[in-house]
């Protein structure tokens, strides 16, 4: 298939389900060694906590290695059976580690073992029930409003993920207060659109100053771990922190992936980005968040959750 102006789009963390990946593991030779690849790299099986119902996989320094190796052997399963191979990536916070592998910027066995470390890192900047995260969502939410709006709480703009959906991150037992101060200022941030907030079941405030304590030691696992790391292409890969697409240097990537731990998520950018640079994208991962964040700024993302997918989509084509 003609590949030429499409993109493909990664969801991070939250995506996982039990059984993701199972089917191209064993319709798929390239798929299944994607597994052992990642398994022989972390030193324990990939596919089984993949394929069970082990709570370990929603243990983020598990979740974390587990999503990157299914998308990206789900990835490479499109590539081989259908001559899959897009110009353009872009990740949604993990996601991105997944972008970097799929454009050929990070190998798959140091970046398995990157996010694992970052994982663990993640968890042990705020002990269990100190942090939290809400997705506030509305029509058109003024972001700078959010931010005044907030003010001087510990609770961070984690995520811009659409003009109708952010997240906030933060301090657990400030979460109420700043979903007080939002509703009271509703009329500066939404042109009085009422809000909904979603508590979600994360643990840790990621994306936020909480995360401040790991940069350093997540920069030095990037360093000694991601040797592999090959700028040249880049430049065909999103940056959350940025907003905008990565330039194929290397200091700059690591600093990009570094502040994107206790800094704002940039997806609404990432999808603009995207969508003017692509002519067609794909979601690719065991669930498709991604797809309606675009439908607000009116683009339609085809998504791959499983090989039945996509042979709904490729077969046609």
């Amino acid at each position: 298939m003609s590949t030429e102006g499409i993109a493909v789009v990664f969801p991070g963390q939250g995506a996982q389900r039990p059984g993701m990946g199972k089917d191209f593991c064993e319709a798929i030779a390239v798929s299944r060694q994607v597994y052992e690849e990642a398994s022989d790299a972390l030193g324990w099986d990939v596919s089984a906590l993949c394929f069970g119902e082990d709570e370990k996989l929603n243990l983020t320094e598990f979740t974390q290695p587990c999503i990157v190796a299914t998308e990206i052997a789900m990835l490479r399963g499109l590539q081989d059976r259908w001559g899959f191979t897009p110009a353009f990536f872009g990740g949604h916070s993990l996601g991105e580690f997944t972008a970097l592998v799929a454009a050929d910027v990070l190998p798959l066995d140091q970046t398995v073992k990157i996010v694992q470390a970052r994982g663990r890192l993640m968890q042990q900047a705020v002990p269990v029930g100190v942090g939290a995260m809400t997705a506030v969502i509305s029509k058109n939410i003024d972001t700078d409003a959010v931010r005044e709006a907030l003010g001087d709480l510990p609770i961070e703009l984690g995520n811009i993920n659409s003009k109708n959906q952010i997240v906030i991150s933060g301090a657990a037992d400030s979460m109420a207060a700043a979903q007080e101060k939002l509703t009271n200022a509703v009329a500066d941030i939404t042109n009085n659109e009422p809000f909904r907030f979603v508590t979600l079941n994360v643990s840790a405030p990621f994306h936020s100053r909480f995360m401040k304590v790991i940069e350093e030691p997540f920069k030095e696992v990037l360093l000694n771990t991601g040797k592999g790391l090959n700028p040249q292409n880049a430049g065909r890969v999103t940056s959350n922190f940025t907003g905008g697409f990565h330039h194929n240097d290397q200091d700059e990537i690591i600093r990009n992936l570094v502040c994107q731990l206790s800094n704002t998520v940039q997806w609404k950018a990432n999808m603009d980005m995207i969508a003017s640079t692509a002519d067609r994208i794909y979601e690719i991962g065991p669930n498709r968040p991604l797809r309606d964040f675009f439908k607000t700024i009116d683009v339609t993302v085809s998504s791959v959750i499983n090989l039945s997918s996509a042979e709904k989509l490729f077969e046609k084509n």
